[in-house]
C-alpha cells in the first residue's frame, strides 16, 4: 500500500476516472436530501432545539442559499473521495496479487507430515493505520466442535473491534492560550481585559461530537477512519467580551489547512485550462454578490462541455437506467451552478484572503458564531492578517483559509501542502461586523475595518502594524504612491504616534509576486 497524503483532509478529492459510481449516486442522493431537510423548516427546528436564549444575526435566505449550495458541493466530492478511495485499493491489490503470481514457484514442496491434532496458537500483532492509528489486533484460537455444527453458532468466528480515543479540553486562560503562542498578549494588550470573562464556545463541543460521530460511523463500518492529525485539529474555542464597551469576539486556535476555490469573470476573466475544464474545481464561495459586468466567468465554459457529454451519455441506449438518473440529476446541478455564474461573482482563494468557518456556525443564531462577511484577524507568530469570513466548511473540520492566506504564510503553500501543520494559528472574528451590502474585494477597507475592530478591543501592541494586502489580479492598477508632503516653511504638526490621525497602523506593502493561477482544490 502507497504512503497516503499527509495533507490530505477526508472529504474532498479528485474524482477517479472510469466505472459507474454505484456507491457515490446513493450517498449523492441521501446527502441531498439531507441538505434539503437541513434547511426545511422542521430540519431548522431539529437542528435548533438547542439554541442559546440569547438572539444572535440574522441569516438572510441568501445567505442560506450560499450555504445550501456550498454544501452539495462538499458532499459531491467527499462521494468523489470515496470513490476514489476504492479504485486505488482495487488497483494496489490486483498489483499485489500480478506480483504475488510471478512470484510463484513452478514446482511445489512436498507436504508436510500429517498431524494428528490441531496445532495452530492464538497469537497478535501490533501494525499501523493508514490514518495513523495504532492497531493492535489478537488472534484468540480454541478448541471447537465438528465444523457443521460451528458454522451454525455465531459465536464461533467473532471479530471483536475496540477503538480507545481521548477528546481533548478547550484552552481556557491566557496562560494556555500563550502555549500555542507566548506573544500573544504582546501583539494584542487587550486580550488579557478579553479573557476575564472567557467562556468556552460549545461549538468547539459540537466540533468534537462530530468528529466523534464521525469516527463511530466509520469504525462500525470498518472505513478508513479520520486521521489522528486531523481529529486533533482545534486547540480551543472561545467566546470573548471586552469589558468596555461589549464587543464580542470569536476567538479559535487551531492549524492552517488550504482552500482553493472560487471564480469572478469580472476580476480573472480567463483561467487555465485545467481548471476550467476541471470536475472538482468549485466555482463558488459562499461569500457573493452580483457581477458588476458583463464579462462571463471562465468557468461557465467548461461546466456547459460537460453538460453536452452528459447529454450525449444520455442519448445512448447503452447507458443504464440508474447512470440516466445520475445524469440527470448531474445536469439539473450544473445547470444551477451555470446560473449562478452567469449573475453572480465570488472570492478567488488564489487573489484573496478569507478563512473558512464551518457551516452549522455559519447558520446558527448565535450571538459569537461568525457569519458570512464578518472581518478577522488571523495571528501566526508575530504577524496580524486582516481578512473576512468567506466560506463554509465541513462540521467536523476547523482551522481552513484561501490560498492567499496560506502562502503568505508559508511561500511554499499550495492547495496539496498546508502552511501550518501544529495548532498555532489564532483566529479572531468580530461577530456582526459584516457589511449589509457584499461587493468585490477592497483589501484596503477590509484593512481599516480590521484595524477600527482591534481598537474596540485594546488595539495592537507597539510596532506591531497590521499586514497591507496587494491586489495581485493580473489587470489591477498598481498601489497609488504615497503622496510627497507638502513643502511648509516650519515643520507640519504631527500626532501623538506620529501617524495621521484615523489612518491606524501604516506599513510598506509587500513586494507583489507574480500571479499565481487558481488550483483545483483536494484539501478541506
Amino acid at each position: 500500500m502507497s504512503r497516503p497524503d499527509p495533507n490530505h483532509i477526508e472529504g474532498l478529492s479528485r474524482k477517479p476516472k472510469g466505472g459507474f459510481p454505484w456507491l457515490g449516486a446513493s450517498s449523492l442522493i441521501l446527502a441531498v436530501g439531507g441538505v434539503a431537510f437541513l434547511f426545511s423548516p422542521a430540519g431548522q427546528r431539529l437542528f435548533q432545539k438547542d439554541k442559546p436564549e440569547a438572539a444572535g444575526p440574522v441569516v438572510t435566505p441568501a445567505d442560506a442559499s450560499d450555504i445550501e449550495r456550498q454544501f452539495e458541493s462538499r458532499h459531491r466530492q467527499a462521494v468523489a473521495q470515496m470513490e476514489a478511495e476504492f479504485e486505488k485499493e482495487r488497483a494496489e491489490l490486483k498489483k499485489q496479487l500480478d506480483d504475488a503470481a510471478k512470484r510463484q514457484p513452478e514446482s511445489r514442496p512436498d507436504p508436510e507430515p500429517p498431524l494428528s491434532a490441531h496445532t495452530a496458537q492464538s497469537g497478535g500483532d501490533v501494525r499501523t493505520l493508514r490514518s495513523g492509528i495504532p492497531f493492535k489486533s489478537e488472534v484468540k484460537v480454541e478448541k471447537g466442535d465438528i465444523a457443521s455444527k460451528e458454522r451454525k453458532d455465531n459465536e464461533s468466528y467473532v471479530a471483536e473491534y475496540t477503538l480507545t480515543l481521548r477528546v481533548p479540553e478547550p484552552s481556557k486562560t491566557l496562560d494556555q492560550l500563550h502555549t500555542v503562542n507566548p506573544k500573544l498578549a504582546t501583539l494584542l494588550p487587550g486580550l488579557p481585559a478579553l479573557m476575564e470573562k472567557a467562556e468556552v464556545s460549545r461549538w468547539f463541543f459540537a466540533l468534537y461530537d462530530n468528529k466523534t460521530k464521525r469516527v463511530r460511523q466509520d469504525a462500525n463500518r470498518l472505513n478508513e477512519l479520520l486521521t489522528k492529525h486531523n481529529y486533533y485539529d482545534c486547540e480551543t474555542i472561545l467566546n470573548l467580551t471586552y469589558p468596555q464597551n461589549g464587543r464580542k469576539v470569536f476567538l479559535m486556535q487551531a492549524e492552517m489547512d488550504v482552500v482553493s476555490d472560487g471564480s469572478d469573470g469580472d476580476r480573472l476573466a480567463e483561467m487555465p485550462d485545467e481548471i476550467v475544464n476541471s470536475t472538482h474545481y468549485q466555482p463558488f464561495t459562499s461569500y457573493g454578490w452580483p457581477k458588476k459586468t458583463p464579462t462571463p466567468n471562465p468557468m461557465v465554459a467548461g461546466w456547459e462541455k460537460r453538460i453536452v457529454g452528459a447529454n450525449k451519455e444520455l442519448g445512448d441506449s447503452k447507458t443504464t437506467a440508474d447512470r440516466k438518473a445520475w445524469l440527470r440529476d448531474r445536469i439539473a446541478y450544473l445547470k444551477r451552478g451555470i446560473q449562478d455564474m452567469k449573475s453572480r461573482s465570488f472570492l478567488i482563494a488564489d487573489y484573496d484572503p478569507f478563512i473558512v468557518i464551518p457551516v452549522n456556525l455559519l447558520t446558527a443564531s448565535d450571538p459569537f458564531a461568525p457569519k458570512v462577511g464578518d472581518y478577522a484577524v488571523v495571528v501566526h507568530g508575530e504577524k496580524l492578517y486582516p481578512a473576512i469570513v468567506g466560506d463554509g466548511g465541513p462540521t467536523f473540520k476547523v482551522g481552513e483559509a484561501s490560498l492567499r492566506m496560506a502562502k503568505q504564510i508559508n511561500s511554499k503553500a499550495s492547495p496539496y501542502s498546508r502552511p501550518e501543520s501544529n495548532l498555532v494559528v489564532t483566529y479572531l472574528v468580530f461577530p456582526g461586523s459584516r457589511e449589509e451590502t457584499k461587493g468585490p474585494p477592497d483589501y484596503e477597507k477590509w484593512r481599516t475595518k480590521c484595524d477600527e475592530l482591534l481598537k474596540e478591543v485594546g488595539g495592537v501592541g507597539s510596532g506591531v502594524e497590521l499586514h497591507r494586502w496587494q491586489n495581485l489580479l493580473p489587470d489591477a492598477a498598481p498601489p497609488a504612491p504615497a503622496p510627497a508632503p507638502s513643502p511648509a516653511p516650519t515643520q507640519a504638526p504631527a500626532s501623538a504616534n506620529g501617524l495621521v490621525p484615523g489612518s491606524g497602523a501604516a506599513s510598506a506593502p509587500d513586494p507583489a509576486p507574480a500571479p499565481a493561477a487558481p488550483q483545483g482544490n483536494t484539501e478541506r
